[in-house]
C-alpha cells in the first residue's frame, strides 16, 4: 500500500510538472517606428537558455514555472522583464533606441591592421576554453531557384582544448527531393569545420597576413548606436588583384574581442572574376557571412551565424544553379564536458540524408522560430516525401 502512495504522488507531482510549463511568445519592437528587431537575444534567466528574434521580431519558448527574462540588441537599450508579466500567447516588448550617432572615425597611433591581429588573437583565447554549446541548425536548399531540400537539427558541439569540436545529434529533420547530377553540391556544409572555422576565426586570415595591406584598405570608426565598441571596415583596393570580400567587424575595444563579423562580396568584385566553363567548375553568383559571439559577463562563446553561398555548377550538357543558406544558433552554452560513448559521436559532415529523429517540436522553442513564410517553404518540401 506504501508503495502505492509513493507511486501515487510522484505522478501527481509530474502532472503538476508539465502542467506548469507554458509556451510563450514574445515580439520584440523599436519604440519609435514599432518594426520589429531582427537577431536580439532573449535570454531566460532561470534556465540559461538564449533564443534569438527571427526577421518578425520573434522567439518562442516553454517555461516552467517562472523567470526574469532578459532582452538585449546592441543599438538598444537592454530591457529585462519580470516573469509575471508574461501573457501565454505573443507578448511585446519594446526596445528604445540608443541614438548615440558615433560614427567617427577613430584616431589611433596603431596601424588598424594590427589592431585588427591583436583582436583576433585575444578572441581565440577567450573562445579557447574547453565548453560546449547546444545548437539549433539549419539548412535550406535551392536548385535553379526553387527550394528543393531543408534540413535541420538540435545538436550539441563539444570544444576541445585545442579547439576542435566533437559532435552528437539530439534530434533532426530532413524534407525534400534532390536530383542525382547535383546531389553532391547540395550535401549542406561540414558541421564541425565550420564551427571550427567560427571558434578559430580562420576567415580572417587573409587579412592578418602582412601583404594585406596592399590588397585591403583598414579604417576604424566608433559604433553608430553604441559608444563601447568599434567598427572596422576592411574593403578591397581598386588595383587588388584576387581580394573580393568586404569585411565589417564590430568588437569591444577594452576587452579586445570580436562581437560581431560580417563578410560580404559585392555585384563589382564578382565581375572582377573570369567565369570558369570546364565541367565541375563552379562560378560564385552570391557570398555572405554573419557571425555574433556573446559576451555573458564571464563566458565568450557563438551566438549565431548564418552564410549564404550561390553558385553555377557546370555540368555535361548545361548548368544549375545552386543556393545554399545555413544557419546555427546557440541557445546552450556549458562549461561541463559531455558524457557520452564513441558510438554516439555524429561523424559525417552534415545532417544531409540522416534519417529523422523527432522526440519534440524542437525547431519551434529551439532559440529561432521559424517565419511564415519560412514554415510555408519547410511545409511545401515535407509534402514532397
Amino acid at each position: 500500500m506504501k508503495k502505492l502512495l509513493l507511486l501515487l504522488v510522484v505522478l501527481l507531482n509530474n502532472v503538476s510538472v508539465f502542467a506548469q510549463s507554458e509556451e510563450y511568445s514574445i515580439l520584440v519592437k523599436d519604440i519609435e517606428t514599432l518594426q520589429p528587431i531582427e537577431n536580439a537575444t532573449v535570454v531566460i534567466l532561470k534556465t540559461k537558455q538564449v533564443l534569438l528574434t527571427n526577421e518578425d521580431g520573434k522567439v518562442t519558448f516553454v517555461l516552467n514555472g517562472g523567470s526574469n527574462v532578459q532582452v538585449s540588441e546592441m543599438n538598444y537599450e537592454n530591457l529585462t522583464m519580470r516573469w509575471t508579466s508574461l501573457k501565454e500567447n505573443e507578448f511585446i516588448v519594446y526596445l528604445k533606441n540608443k541614438k548615440e550617432n558615433l560614427d567617427e572615425v577613430v584616431v589611433s597611433k596603431e596601424n588598424p591592421q594590427k589592431t585588427l591581429q591583436k583582436i583576433v588573437s585575444n578572441s581565440k583565447d577567450k573562445i579557447s576554453i574547453s565548453h560546449r554549446l547546444k545548437v539549433y541548425v539549419r539548412e535550406f536548399f535551392m536548385l535553379d531557384n526553387q527550394y528543393s531540400y531543408y534540413n535541420d537539427g538540435l545538436v550539441n558541439f563539444q570544444f576541445n582544448k585545442n579547439n576542435t569540436t566533437t559532435l552528437l545529434v539530439e534530434q533532426n529533420r530532413s524534407y525534400g527531393l534532390l536530383e542525382t547530377d547535383v546531389s553532391a553540391d547540395l550535401m549542406g556544409y561540414n558541421l564541425n569545420n565550420i564551427m571550427e572555422n567560427y571558434s578559430n576565426f580562420k576567415y580572417f586570415e587573409p587579412l592578418l597576413d602582412s601583404k594585406a595591406k596592399k590588397e585591403y584598405d583598414f579604417t576604424i570608426k566608433g559604433h553608430a548606436k553604441n559608444k563601447e565598441y568599434y567598427v572596422m571596415s576592411v574593403n578591397p583596393l581598386d588595383k587588388a588583384k584576387e581580394a573580393v570580400d568586404n569585411f565589417e567587424i564590430i568588437y569591444d575595444p577594452v576587452k579586445k574581442i570580436i562581437l560581431e563579423f560580417t563578410i560580404s562580396v559585392t555585384p563589382a568584385s564578382l565581375d572582377k572574376i573570369e567565369d570558369k566553363t570546364k565541367v565541375g567548375d563552379k562560378n560564385i553568383t552570391k557570398s555572405f557571412v554573419k557571425v555574433n559571439y556573446r559576451w555573458d559577463g564571464t563566458d565568450y562563446y557563438l551566438l549565431s551565424s548564418n552564410e549564404e553561398i550561390g553558385y553555377t555548377v557546370i555540368l555535361k550538357d548545361k548548368a544549375k544553379n545552386i543556393q545554399v543558406r545555413n544557419s546555427f544558433v546557440t541557445t546552450g552554452f556549458n562549461k561541463q564536458n559531455f558524457t557520452y560513448s564513441e558510438s554516439d559521436v555524429f561523424k559525417e559532415k552534415s545532417l544531409f540524408n540522416k534519417r529523422n529523429k523527432i522526440l519534440t517540436n524542437y525547431w519551434d522553442i529551439s532559440g529561432f522560430t521559424a517565419t511564415d513564410e519560412e514554415k510555408a517553404i519547410i511545409a511545401s518540401l515535407e509534402f514532397k516525401l
